[in-house]
């Protein structure tokens, strides 16, 4: 476990599948970063199955400190070992764990993994840009804007413009 204040972060457990199913088949929050696709638990087994033999992504429950459930989910994909990046995700499941600072912390704290343990040098991610919840967390953890993808996304029935952005790791003082 890598702990923050409010919440840490650390490996996926066998009873944090039935909330990361219901997550994974959420429509109101695949709105805020991809279109919906339902996924059948044959697929959700697969993909966690698949998650220890994967060296190009990682995913950590995100908890609360010191509490069993899991409330959400950080992770770093695309990792590459030449150019030393990845991506990040983060989500907080449920609407009552959201706006509360959770996913700003475990975004943090998924950072510090990168930049220590994986010496990674470049983290990116895509956003939609109407996720402005999503935008300011990212910014709040050093984020930049670095382009915009016009028209990229269909989504929900209409086209939606993605916001590219990246952070460097920082300069040891």
């Amino acid at each position: 476990m890598i702990k923050g204040k409010r919440v840490a972060i650390g490996p996926l457990l066998p009873d944090d599948s039935s909330a990361m199913f219901r997550w994974f088949n959420d429509v109101d929050a695949a709105r805020l970063d991809l279109a919906y696709r339902p996924t059948d638990w044959g697929a959700f087994k697969a993909w966690s199955e698949n998650l220890a033999k994967d060296t190009s992504r990682i995913v950590f429950a995100v908890r609360k400190i010191n509490e069993a459930p899991i409330i959400g989910f950080s992770g770093l994909s695309g990792i590459h070992s030449v150019h030393r990046s990845a991506d990040i995700a983060v989500r907080i499941g449920d609407e009552a764990n959201r706006n509360q600072g959770y996913g700003t912390e475990a975004l943090r704290l998924t950072l510090e993994f990168g930049w220590r343990h994986l010496n990674l040098h470049r983290i990116a991610l895509t956003a939609l840009a109407h996720n402005e919840r999503a935008i300011r967390a990212f910014r709040a953890v050093g984020f930049v804007q670095e382009g915009l993808a016009r028209s990229a996304a269909f989504i929900d029935g209409s086209w939606h413009d993605l916001v590219i952005m990246g952070i460097l790791r920082p300069i040891p003082d």
